[in-house]
């Protein structure tokens, strides 16, 4: 199932950098090349995020498969990434004899399919079908299709991508897209010194700034732009009133960028930054907040031993 197309990226593109204060969305970065880039990230010493995120769920895995019923049910991943997180609990759920049904939703056909085909080798008796799309169009889709419980798993901190109060409406229409005593796993990246956050969005080998230009390199390639690499330079820096990791690339010079499927051109000053990703962090106490304002009831919290981040399990309640 394919929903997300080329005129959205288009569209997305054109509101961004028409704006005076330039923007493109972050998740577009996400073809081939940037989910490469990705998961060289996520090695990198400096990014400790994917490492404890891995050793909460290998150390609390028994503890999340009991939290859910011996009932059939659908498993649904919001973003899957390579899927070393998701395959530690799909490991579990399997050894329990749990009988459940996997879709995983990503807007990069890139990733759904080097994803599935790599659960076919490693788990072939697991029942999978991976879903390209936004989020919540493939969710009210799998609700056509049948009415088991519904577990989603939104984790790695994606929902730090969001503003709060975007979080929020996002939350809000998780909620109405799922049935009562449906269950989320989310994560969430917790505040913490402030060096160490930004070093993680900031590595020294220059992997995340190639990470953000990729889609500088994407709207080149497929909207037939010219913008110029090497006149634009990535900064990363921690907003300690907004509790987020801001990332932009910055524009060296005075400079105009062609787009040829907008037809449009764009001017930017020297020294202007088009904002590419936020990276929200949160107390644990705003955690249970966000869950008690949008009707889900806090089932429990999973941290690593230096509660750097957490693994928040949550029930739909109507």
């Amino acid at each position: 199932m394919k929903l997300r197309t080329h005129q959205e990226f288009a569209n997305d593109v054109l509101i961004g950098l028409s704006q005076s204060l330039k923007w493109l969305p972050s998740k577009y970065i996400y073809d081939r090349q940037g989910s490469r880039l990705f998961q060289e990230i996520m090695e990198l010493p400096e990014y400790y995020l994917t490492r404890t995120e891995i050793k909460i769920l290998e150390s609390r895995k028994k503890q999340i498969c009991k939290e859910i019923e011996d009932e059939e049910f659908n498993l649904i991943e919001l973003g899957c990434g390579d899927g070393k997180k998701t395959k530690i609990l799909l490991e579990q759920f399997l050894k329990n004899d749990h009988r459940f049904h996997y879709f995983p939703i990503d807007i990069s056909e890139d990733s759904i399919s080097e994803f599935t085909d790599s659960l076919k080798k490693e788990f072939p008796k697991l029942k999978a079908r991976g879903l390209v799309s936004e989020y919540f169009e493939g969710l009210y889709w799998l609700s056509e299709q049948n009415h088991r419980r519904n577990v989603v798993l939104f984790l790695g901190s994606n929902i730090g991508n969001f503003t709060p109060i975007k979080a929020g409406g996002f939350l809000s229409s998780l909620w109405k897209a799922l049935n009562n005593n449906d269950l989320v796993l989310i994560g969430f990246d917790l505040k913490k010194d402030t060096d160490m956050m930004v070093k993680a969005y900031n590595d020294e080998k220059g992997i995340t700034a190639a990470f953000n230009k990729n889609l500088l390199i994407r709207i080149n390639r497929e909207l037939k732009g010219n913008f110029d690499l090497d006149q634009f330079e990535f900064y990363a820096t921690y907003d300690v009133v907004e509790g987020a990791i801001q990332s932009y690339l910055i524009s060296k010079k005075k400079q105009e960028v062609f787009i040829g499927e907008l037809k449009w051109l764009f001017s930017l000053r020297a020294q202007e930054p088009i904002h590419t990703e936020s990276s929200y962090k949160y107390l644990i106490e705003e955690v249970e907040d966000m869950a008690n304002k949008n009707n889900f009831k806090l089932v429990g919290n999973f941290f690593d031993s230096n509660k750097y981040f957490v693994d928040s399990l949550w029930k739909v309640v109507k």
